[in-house]
């Protein structure tokens, strides 16, 4: 099985799971679709997980902590958990969101009742509500502004490509 796994990661699969070059750069530091080991040397982490063909590296700037999450060592997404999470945060996020990448769409989710904003406050942190907005990068990325009970305020930039490979990838067993 070893030989197979070298001969199945040498070839042409090899060559496109490959770190790619830069699909955007998050946060000014980290280079969605670049190599993880890479970073990790340039920009040693506070913590890093490896799982199988899977890593985590986990920074911590100020309050906040960034992930960056990679899959057969390229960078698929980096996302940055707000300490703080209130409507208010969420809100100044998604001004900033909008007005650099226009309207996007809205994929949030709350109960009938939860009309106002102290509701749907209120509907996510009993988690029975999410607010979340996509903004489409238009050149291979995407950009998920979220408010959940489970991850709390949260600002993702994936690479769609490779996200789809290894949610694949998660789906098939491998």
């Amino acid at each position: 099985m070893g030989a197979v796994s070298s001969l199945v990661l040498s070839g042409p699969a090899a060559a496109a799971n490959a770190p790619q070059p830069c699909l955007k750069l998050v946060f000014n530091r980290y280079c969605l679709g670049g190599d993880v080991n890479a970073l990790a040397q340039q920009q040693p982490p506070a913590l890093r997980q490896d799982q199988g063909e899977r890593v985590a590296l986990i920074y911590y700037e100020g309050r906040d902590r960034v992930y960056v999450l990679a899959w057969r060592g390229a960078i698929y997404k980096v996302l940055r958990d707000h300490r703080i999470a209130s409507k208010l945060h969420y809100e100044d996020l998604y001004q900033i969101l909008r007005s650099k990448y226009g309207e996007g769409e809205d994929r949030s989710s709350f109960p009938a009742d939860a009309v106002t904003p102290g509701r749907k406050q209120i509907a996510i942190r009993r988690g029975e509500g999410r607010a979340v907005h996509v903004w489409d990068g238009g050149a291979g990325w995407h950009v998920e502004l979220s408010w959940t009970r489970e991850t709390g305020l949260a600002l993702a930039y994936i690479a769609d490509a490779l996200d789809e490979q290894q949610a694949a990838a998660m789906e098939s067993g491998y």
